[in-house]
């Protein structure tokens, strides 16, 4: 195929030496005479023809070098970009394209023969498809919520009901437990980005983190194996945004989702900017055992407290507990009685004091 075509390219350029040499008192003949330092250039035909067919071969030889590369690199970018980012942007290019036709009338009202028209379907061609690829992940989440033949019998508040995980609640690793308890409905997404943010804390240097970073990615090996939950891996990044949590924010909109997190700060925006959220801290909290005032305990005083003369011990499973005369009883095993009990988003608290003291008073 590219032997045709450098013969065609030859044969184009010897023609179009042979209508230049013709006019003897053109433009182009007086340069090539000029440039040679001659009066009258003989066989001037000839002449024009040799370098048409260079000028050409030339030519052929040098959009076949840039082509080529273009080719390639367009390829490599084809291959990493997802398929529904490709059709969003075609789409974008087709309304752009429809919107010019339908001004054609205006254009040419406006005169200047074929070249404003033209011009005018290529700046609404490249709006439009700008305009659908910037907004992919918006016509994604349209398209994945329009309804089909299968799902029409479907409830819409069942339909993609979807989970979005964040980084700082695959790392805990309490949602591969809740997960296997069958407390989650609907589909774990785990957007690609946040794949990216683990990878990134497994290979630090830092010792800490990289273990906290191999243990999330072994709490997502583990949903997806062993697990009976539907997983889905979301490609799609928010390249406009820099922030993880702001991504997570995004694309809960976009899927009509729910962000599942233990992040109290990302719960907070969640909550100002209207998107669902599920706190595995809010859960944790919910199902500890109530303690009231008047109950008694048995702690164990493990430090001091802030309090001047307070200690401070912990339940089983985690809640503090500020024993007001504690500090004596550092190390010790003893019977306390609850006096009161604070609950905030944070956690809960509980104070108490010493039951030798309930007795001695």
């Amino acid at each position: 195929m590219k032997k045709w075509i450098q013969l065609a390219a030859l044969i184009a350029g010897v023609a179009a030496g042979y209508q230049s040499g013709q006019h003897t008192e053109g433009a182009l003949a007086q340069m090539v005479r000029q440039l040679l330092g001659v009066t009258e250039l003989k066989g001037q035909v000839y002449w024009f023809m040799i370098l048409g067919a260079a000028a050409a071969f030339a030519l052929v030889q040098l959009s076949d070098i840039f082509v080529r590369r273009w080719l390639k690199a367009g390829e490599a970018r084809l291959q990493e970009t997802p398929v529904a980012h490709v059709v969003s942007g075609l789409a974008g290019l087709i309304m752009g394209l429809l919107v010019s036709l339908l001004a054609h009338p205006l254009w040419e009202g406006i005169g200047g023969g074929t070249f404003i028209p033209f011009l005018a379907t290529l700046v609404f061609g490249a709006a439009g498809f700008r305009a659908g690829w910037m907004k992919k992940e918006d016509l994604i989440g349209i398209f994945s919520k329009w309804p089909s033949g299968a799902d029409k019998d479907a409830e819409p508040e069942n339909r993609g009901e979807c989970k979005i995980l964040d980084t700082s609640v695959i790392i805990d690793g309490r949602i591969a437990d809740i997960c296997k308890t069958g407390f989650i409905e609907g589909t774990l997404v785990i957007p690609e980005f946040v794949l990216e943010e683990l990878q990134h804390i497994a290979d630090s240097s830092d010792l800490l983190k990289r273990n906290r970073g191999r243990r999330g990615l072994d709490i997502l090996n583990k949903i997806q194996k062993e697990l009976d939950v539907k997983v889905l891996i979301y490609e799609g990044d928010f390249e406009e945004i820099s922030e993880v949590d702001s991504k997570l924010v995004r694309l809960a909109k976009v899927l009509r989702g729910k962000v599942i997190t233990n992040d109290f700060n990302l719960n907070k925006v969640c909550e100002l900017q209207g998107v669902p959220v599920l706190n595995i801290n809010d859960l944790a909290n919910a199902v500890k055992p109530v303690v009231l005032p008047g109950e008694e305990i048995v702690v164990q005083v493990i430090k001091d407290g802030k309090e001047h003369g307070q200690g401070v011990a912990y339940l089983d499973d985690g809640t503090m507990i500020v024993v007001e005369g504690g500090r004596d009883y550092i190390g010790a095993t003893m019977e306390v009685m609850v006096t009161s009990v604070l609950q905030t988003s944070a956690g809960r608290m509980i104070f108490a004091k010493p039951k030798l003291l309930e007795k001695a008073q």
